[in-house]
């Protein structure tokens, strides 16, 4: 679950483009695009966790040949927020906006195993212990060939190339990672494993204050 924050003003940086925020945004949307792209044909099930506004989805939906295949859940805990990514995919029928504790698993029953998994927003505000947990957890989330697309910041302790190493040992081969000097870390990974059930009942995660 997370602590108290004020996530509206954590949000803001997204609207000045040249912001480390909305360049790591940038980064995102172009692999969420890349993932839609070589999904196999057929629907398309898509979850994000801590997914805030919603626009790294949202956005490239908006005009992806692919959009009418997805169907996502995107899961948010600020009302406000939430509320923000219902009016940012308003004509995507497809794409459920759900209040609620992302942390839960309860929150993707009958939504996973997806094609892309979203866990954007998260690793930066979580121990490290928590990271692994949730990485450990991703094999109930994705089918096989599945994308995760995953952030981290690049400031001291830099957990970035451990959290490379936790995907891959837990089934998962590195498609594309940010530039060291990008200012921002953002990866992606590939599921090449068997999926596993979902274990409902679990939380996976607490936010810490600070971190992005």
């Amino acid at each position: 679950m997370e602590s108290e924050m004020d996530w509206r003003q954590w949000h803001a940086p997204y609207d000045d483009p040249e912001s480390a925020l909305s360049r790591r945004l940038e980064a995102v949307k172009a692999q969420v695009r890349a993932a839609l792209d070589r999904a196999p044909d057929g629907p398309v099930p898509v979850v994000s966790l801590c997914a805030g506004q919603g626009r790294d989805l949202i956005e490239v939906l908006a005009d992806h040949p692919r959009r009418d295949d997805v169907r996502a859940r995107l899961v948010e805990l600020h009302p406000e927020l939430a509320e923000s990514a219902r009016e940012r995919s308003r004509g995507l029928d497809q794409v459920e906006v759900r209040t609620g504790d992302a942390s839960l698993t309860d929150q993707y029953d009958g939504m996973v195993p997806a094609e892309l998994v979203l866990l954007c927003g998260i690793f930066g505000n979580i121990t490290s212990d928590d990271i692994r947990r949730t990485i450990h957890a991703a094999p109930q989330f994705c089918r096989t060939g599945a994308t995760v697309i995953w952030t981290r910041h690049r400031g001291a302790p830099d957990l970035v190339p451990a959290i490379s190493e936790w995907f891959e040992a837990r089934g998962f081969e590195q498609v594309w990672l940010s530039d060291r000097d990008s200012g921002f870390g953002v990866g992606v990974h590939r599921f090449t494993g068997v999926p596993q059930p979902l274990v409902t009942g679990q939380s996976l995660f607490s936010f810490v204050p600070g971190g992005a």
